[in-house]
């Protein structure tokens, strides 16, 4: 391909939020460090927090695995942490790791250890008195049998393990603790429970259960007394030990009646059930936390939709955080020393109290907002917008007006957690989502517009009324009609009147039987496996060259397309597509009717293989397009260029990749983004941005140099032509501004983004801008002083950033031209994070007018040009009539500026110290004139105007005089 992603130094994704955070499972503290929190978002990396959890920071994104599901630090030396990988949980959706990682420095760097085919790790114990012994519960493949499961033993720090505890494939481990006084003493938990191909589909089995053992491991028994057995429908088992009291232990158990919260008095010997009440142990599947407080046995907390509170041994219950219908609490870590600091994890991140729980520190600053699409909105800045697991719906804007994106740039709009967001392309305000509903963002008011309003959104049913539908549904408007959206269930819908009313434009497309998947295993006798009709479409993908031709795509593995506007619909699918391999997302080629692409997901058949599909003719035949892919990567996304035909990017679980040979050959795009679940991608003008399940969303700025590339580009020298650039200033407030250490996102770079790919290193490059009249306007040299770093904590003043100088180093590089004149001098007594008004430092140079300008880039001595042109931010309304006034005026005091100083330094050798003075004084008051007008672009006052003329008509006899 020529172009070697290791070589891509100019690109960069760019996160912009939200700061609503995430599904987040494991939490710990350090106990000697009582400011000092880790915490794993479930699909969101390990963050850390050192200030009681005012600002949290990522630390492990140079792992592999994003997912993590157990986070412990050693009690003897909080610089050791250990980090399971994958969820934990048997839940409809998750995502799995590649096995455990150990830190020795805090965090600052990481070790993969091993366990790599568990995939999901819940829990790790630690001996209090030597880091490298530790156990790890091992939960294994949720979507299939493996043999790496159970409960797992290191005494050297996790170079190797022991298996332990284990009963075989299908039961893995969900739970292991230490008693307190004595580590040779351990409690675990077994889980025999298996996810499905379809939509909420689960099992579990006879091997569930409370083992201990007292001699370091080696030998286990199962612990009765009392307790449910799998006969009652045991399954999965969360312990608490009590730190004060080691023999007093506390379990939350689902099993069917006899659930509940048991509680033993004798280390595990027998038990009795403390509440049989749904509050406090239900959903068990998701929750299953019991936490004990370090210095009294009989104060205990379980998590659930709320995180409660027992002071009686957990007979009787108050809420500690939450309400009913509330946040779904998921672990409670208790500081030993001091009991008041308590950090609380749940689905919609983790929160720190220091006084006992009477107060918590907030969820809205941490990245790992959980999206399932993305789509853009049609204003400008645009917004990125999706439904957030846990958390309903928001809409992000890609560029703030303050210099920065922060609280001030995001919104829910209306939709459900899982859904699709489809924003009105004929109507700015109106957004739809959900299963369906109609948002309007004037008054806040969500309408249900559904084609079932009223009537469910699935389950058993029939009847030429009933559809079914699942969490996540495709919305989305025509690329061509835009009054039509479609919307699809077991069937693809249209309305063109908002929702008013509905055309079915299909029967349904779902496969009416089928064959039991393999990886059900033993599972595949029980009721719950049998075929019935089950699937839905769940993607949609209209062509944006015929209106008449959409593609539809279930989870249960079909594809069919229809020709003549949803009258007739034909089964294309390719021939591997087995029940069950989910048709994840289809893309409609932009410039033929007969392409089509597909992502096809197999993860939930406990396959992680990457599948995409082409088809050049209508569906006829399909080509498997993953070369370059590993095998360990199931594939969300798949979306075509629509400006550069054969450019097609993807979305993996860990990664973005992109092709320039229409999928016969990928490469990475993951630059410097975190391994986290790419669940969808969409080009947006020049731009790629993609919706994360588990850190928000992402851009990347500004793809036309991918676009332009060519074989031959890597052979020399190559300055791609630039992309549109658009002139846009920071709001200028004078209100108290946003404090650093609130959350905030980085707007795109300002200006021209220009882009150049060098072959080898070079000794020195140039770029100069030049205006329409050929005058240089702006000069750059690699040789120019590097630039100190911008203070990210006072982003509304950037433009005191110089500009950093162009790179001379191999590869493709960016440069940004602010698309300004160069400042009227080099001098500037101002730090970067001083305010603009200081009036020592002269105001940057003025602003180029809309237009088309060149940059012309000189390597060691050769030459190449690009045009380009600079438009107004599309907000502005200002007549470019009145914009060139102002710019003219501007200019004019700039130039006399410039003209000034160079004068008065002839004056100064020739010995006229008092002449240069005296035009060096009368040059720095223009600076202030030229600030006024450029102030805003709008209409110059009067006052402006006059003065400016006044300015320039004394600069003419001053400089007469100088001159003489």
């Amino acid at each position: 391909m020529g172009l070697s992603t290791s070589s891509l130094h100019g690109l960069r994704w760019r996160h912009i939020g939200p700061f609503r955070a995430g599904r987040t499972k494991s939490a710990v503290g350090v106990a000697q460090q009582p400011n000092v929190f880790y915490i794993g978002p479930t699909n969101g990396g390990v963050w850390k927090s050192t200030d009681y959890g005012r600002t949290w920071n990522p630390i492990a994104d140079a792992m592999s695995s994003g997912s993590i599901g157990a986070i412990e630090v050693a009690p003897s030396d909080p610089n050791v942490i250990y980090v399971g990988s994958g969820e934990g949980l048997q839940r409809p959706d998750l995502s799995t790791g590649d096995g455990l990682y150990r830190s020795a420095d805090g965090g600052k760097t990481w070790q993969h250890l091993g366990l790599r085919d568990g995939q999901q790790i819940p829990r790790i114990a630690i001996d209090p008195k030597n880091p490298d012994r530790l156990f790890v519960a091992v939960l294994g493949h949720p979507y299939g049998p493996n043999t790496e499961r159970g409960i797992y033993r290191s005494v050297n720090g996790g170079r190797s393990f022991d298996r332990v505890l284990y009963k075989d494939e299908n039961t893995g481990g969900a739970d292991v603790v230490l008693s307190p006084n004595d580590p040779n003493t351990i409690y675990a938990v077994l889980w025999e429970a298996r996810q499905g191909p379809w939509e909420n589909a689960a099992w579990s089995g006879a091997n569930s259960g409370l083992f201990k053992s007292v001699d370091g491991g080696a030998t286990w028994v199962q612990l009765a007394g009392g307790l449910p057995t799998t006969a009652d429908g045991l399954g999965r088992i969360g312990i608490g030990v009590s730190p004060s009291d080691p023999r007093r232990l506390y379990i939350t158990a689902t099993a069917g009646a006899k659930s509940g919260i048991y509680r033993s008095d004798d280390a595990g010997a027998t038990w009795v059930r403390t509440t049989a009440d749904g509050r406090y142990y239900g959903r068990g599947d998701d929750f299953a936390s019991i936490t004990v407080d370090p210095r009294d046995a009989n104060v205990l907390y379980t998590m659930n939709v709320v995180a409660w509170k027992s002071t009686d041994g957990g007979y009787n219950w108050k809420s500690l955080r939450g309400a009913p219908g509330g946040d779904d609490y998921q672990r409670l870590w208790i500081n030993p020393q001091t009991p008041e600091i308590m950090l609380l994890a749940a689905d919609q991140g983790a929160v720190v109290t220091v006084n006992g729980g009477d107060t918590w520190s907030s969820w809205y600053n941490q990245g790992t907002a959980q999206f399932y699409h993305v789509t853009a909105d049609y204003n400008w800045p645009y917004q990125l917008c999706g439904g957030q697991q846990e958390s309903g719906s928001a809409c992000v804007s890609s560029r703030g007006n303050d210099g920065s994106i922060t609280y001030r740039d995001w919104r829910p709009v209306g939709a459900s957690e899982y859904s699709y967001v489809a924003p009105d392309p004929l109507n700015p305000n109106i957004y739809y989502g959900g299963t369906v509903t109609r948002f309007d963002r004037r008054t806040g008011q969500v309408q249900n517009v559904s084609p079932n309003a009223g009537r469910g959104r699935g389950g058993a049913g029939s009847g030429p009324d009933y559809f079914r539908g699942i969490r996540t549904m495709p919305i989305l408007f025509s690329p061509i009609n835009k009054r039509k959206l479609y919307y699809g269930t077991n069937v693809v819908w249209e309305t063109v009147n908002g929702g008013r009313s509905w055309k079915r434009l299909s029967d349904d497309l779902s496969r009416p039987t089928w064959t039991v998947p393999a990886s059900v295993g033993i599972y595949a006798s029980t009721p719950a496996a049998t075929p019935t009709r089950r699937g839905v479409v769940y993607t949609i993908a209209p062509s944006p060259v015929d209106s008449n031709t959409v593609w539809a795509g279930t989870d249960d593995g079909l594809i069919h397309v229809t020709r003549n506007g949803g009258r007739t619909w034909r089964n294309v699918t390719p021939p591997q597509l087995a029940p069950w391999w989910k048709v994840s997302i289809m893309d409609a080629s932009h410039f033929d009717a007969n392409t089509a692409y597909a992502a096809v997901n197999t993860f939930r058949l406990d396959d992680l293989r990457p599948h995409l599909y082409r088809t050049r003719d209508g569906g006829a035949t399909w080509t498997e397009i993953t070369a370059g892919m590993p095998a360990d990567a199931p594939t969300n996304v798949i979306r075509e260029d629509p400006v550069r035909r054969g450019l097609l990017y993807a979305g993996t679980e860990t990664q973005v990749w992109f092709s320039l040979n229409d999928g016969d050959q990928w490469q990475p795009l993951k630059l410097n983004m975190p391994p986290i679940s790419i669940r969808d991608l969409i080009i947006k003008d020049d731009d790629v941005a993609v919706g994360t399940h588990g850190r928000g969303f992402w851009i990347l700025d500004n793809i036309t140099a991918l676009r332009q590339w060519r074989e031959a580009s890597a052979s020399g020298v190559t300055l791609f032509k630039p992309a549109l650039a658009t002139r846009v200033r920071y709001s200028m407030y004078t209100d108290t501004p946003i404090p650093p250490d609130e959350p905030r996102a980085e707007n795109p770079p300002d200006g021209a983004m220009i882009d150049y790919y060098l072959p080898r290193d070079a000794r020195q490059v140039t770029l100069e801008i030049l205006d329409a009249r050929q005058r240089v306007v702006r000069r750059f040299s690699s040789t120019d002083p590097t630039p100190a770093p911008a203070d990210a904590g006072n982003a509304p003043w950037y433009w005191f950033r110089p500009a950093a100088a162009p790179s001379r180093m191999a590869g493709m590089q960016r440069f940004t031209w602010d698309l300004h004149y160069a400042r009227p001098t080099t001098e500037c007594a101002l730090p970067i994070s001083a305010t603009p008004y200081n009036t020592k430092c002269e105001p940057e140079g003025p602003w180029v007018m809309p237009g088309t300008y060149t940059a012309r880039l000189t390597v060691d001595g050769t030459v190449h040009s690009q045009s380009f042109r600079v438009r107004m931010d599309p907000r502005v309304q200002t007549p470019l009539a009145v914009l060139k006034q102002q710019h003219d005026l501007s200019v004019a005091l700039y130039d006399a500026m410039l003209e000034g100083r160079a004068l008065a330094d002839t004056l100064k050798q020739a010995g006229n110290a008092a002449g240069a003075a005296e035009l060096e004084r009368a040059v720095a008051a223009h600076a202030a004139v030229i600030e006024a007008l450029q102030d805003a672009d709008d209409v110059p006052t009067d006052v402006m105007v006059r003065t400016a003329r006044e300015r320039l008509t004394q600069w003419q006899a001053l400089k007469q005089k100088g001159r003489r």
